[in-house]
């Protein structure tokens, strides 16, 4: 067990005993109405994160309050449609059909909750330092509303230490002691968007509490949705935790990325190279190069990590070189087109690209950190006339409000450009279909390999990552 934890379960068993006797009562009170599904929870933020666990919660019998401050969620919410490509409209309509999930943007409505999930933003500013803006938005309004009992839990992926440092406080300020007036944990989340395999009830769940009773509580609330809780000894932990998780992807996919350059400059085809290692039956685990990191989580958590680490006088030198690697591939790839293009005689100026999917990653329409953000921003700024196509995301919103809309994926449209970019390979494209149709095409995720395979001939010049 940790120092700290140590510290504080001496704490505990060295208090009064009149105090003991008040931290037993609220957590057996608060154990019982979670075991009997009477208590009522509370999801703010209903992204997501929030909104897949809000439907969760309310499926497994609890009432759920479900809080954002974006009035047209909470409409859509009470309405009984989903804005979630991972939570079926049929699902929420159901569960606010039977009253078991209402949306509201007052916090005043947390005050009958007995359990808090917090699942706001956790963005970067410009600068690559932490905005903690929603975080402490959130915790300051839940502790104005908080009473004796409650169970308020951190979701949002943060620098470790963030429990103790903004949550704890905000608790105290408000009259009430974590650990013994209410209970205060970390439980990273770890939702995949668009995975199809792993959700809210079979993802394992990671919990460290401020003490043990809180973590003994947390896991007690997150296993009636979760089929297996993790516990580890404190909120510091589980922060850890989930910032492993993310810089394990982040590296791995930086080094991939490298791997791609040279193997550009050998003369070597990358993703042979990567399917021939990936028979090796230990020892590797096989990642892919792309055209950059997108989403809220791989690109942006690592950071946070090495933000906190220069509070302390280290350097991250792995996750800064990672996050170098990583958001210079869209360069790369400006730079790819740029010369796929000479090779035609064409020039960037002038040049018609097309981009096929703008989602940062496959079947999602989160656009997030998306590196075709940056690709059509830098084709833009080198002359190019660029459009898109991403069934997902019939609009998008670039710097400077500006914006586009998803054009229609017709032949001609193919046709009409001098390049095609696949950015996003959305499961839905006809990659066969998009190469019979193309003249030029750079492929950033190897998406046209099957086509490539089936020895189709076609007048479409290929050029890979």
């Amino acid at each position: 067990m940790a120092l700290e934890a140590k510290r504080r379960l001496l704490a505990i068993i060295e208090a009064p005993e009149s105090k003991k006797r008040a931290i037993l009562m609220h957590k057996q009170q608060l154990l019982g109405r979670i075991h009997g599904r009477s208590a009522v929870v509370g999801i703010v933020g209903l992204g997501y994160v929030g909104l897949p666990l809000a439907v969760a919660f309310a499926q497994a019998g609890f009432k759920v309050i479900g809080l954002d401050l974006d009035a047209r969620k909470v409409a859509l919410l009470n309405d009984g449609q989903s804005y979630i490509t991972d939570v079926p409209s049929a699902e929420l309509a159901e569960v606010v059909r039977q009253q078991r999930l209402y949306a509201t943007a007052d916090y005043e409505a947390l005050r009958q909750a007995d359990i808090v999930s917090i699942c706001v933003p956790t963005p970067l500013r410009k600068t690559k330092d932490p905005d903690m803006s929603y975080v402490i938005s959130a915790t300051e309004s839940v502790a104005a509303v908080a009473h004796q009992g409650m169970l308020v839990v951190l979701e949002s992926t943060t620098y470790p230490g963030t429990t103790e440092e903004i949550l704890v406080p905000r608790m105290r300020q408000a009259g009430l002691q974590p650990g013994e007036d209410v209970f205060v944990a970390f439980s990273p989340e770890r939702i995949d968007p668009g995975n199809k395999q792993y959700g809210v009830k079979n993802t394992p769940k990671v919990v460290g509490g401020f003490t043990e009773a809180c973590c003994e509580v947390a896991c007690a609330y997150y296993a009636t949705v979760a089929e297996q809780v993790v516990p580890v000894s404190s909120a510091r932990t589980a922060e850890m935790v989930k910032l492993l998780e993310n810089t394990f992807r982040a590296v791995n996919i930086g080094l991939v990325n490298e791997m791609a350059l040279m193997c550009d400059k050998l003369g070597v085809d990358v993703w042979e190279v990567i399917s021939a290692a990936a028979t090796k039956p230990f020892g590797f685990m096989p990642f892919y190069p792309g055209p950059g990191l997108g989403g809220h989580c791989i690109p942006i958590d690592p950071l946070y990590l090495s933000w906190k680490l220069k509070t302390l006088n280290y350097t991250a030198r792995f996750i800064e070189l990672a996050s170098e690697l990583n958001a210079s591939m869209p360069r790369y790839v400006v730079n790819k087109v740029a010369d796929a293009l000479n090779d035609d005689s064409k020039a960037v100026r002038g040049a018609r690209i097309a981009v096929l999917g703008v989602a940062y990653k496959r079947d999602v329409d989160d656009v997030r950190e998306s590196p075709a953000l940056d690709i059509i921003q830098l084709l833009s700024e080198r002359g190019a006339l660029v459009s898109y196509h991403d069934p997902y995301v019939p609009s998008l919103r670039l710097e400077h409000e500006k914006t586009m809309q998803s054009a229609e994926l017709t032949a001609e449209w193919l046709r009409s450009a001098d390049c095609v970019v696949i950015v996003t390979d959305h499961s839905a494209y006809d990659y066969q279909w998009i190469v019979e149709n193309s003249r030029l095409l750079v492929d950033t995720r190897n998406a046209t390999a099957s086509v490539a395979a089936n020895g189709l001939t076609s007048r479409a010049r290929i050029v890979r990552l």
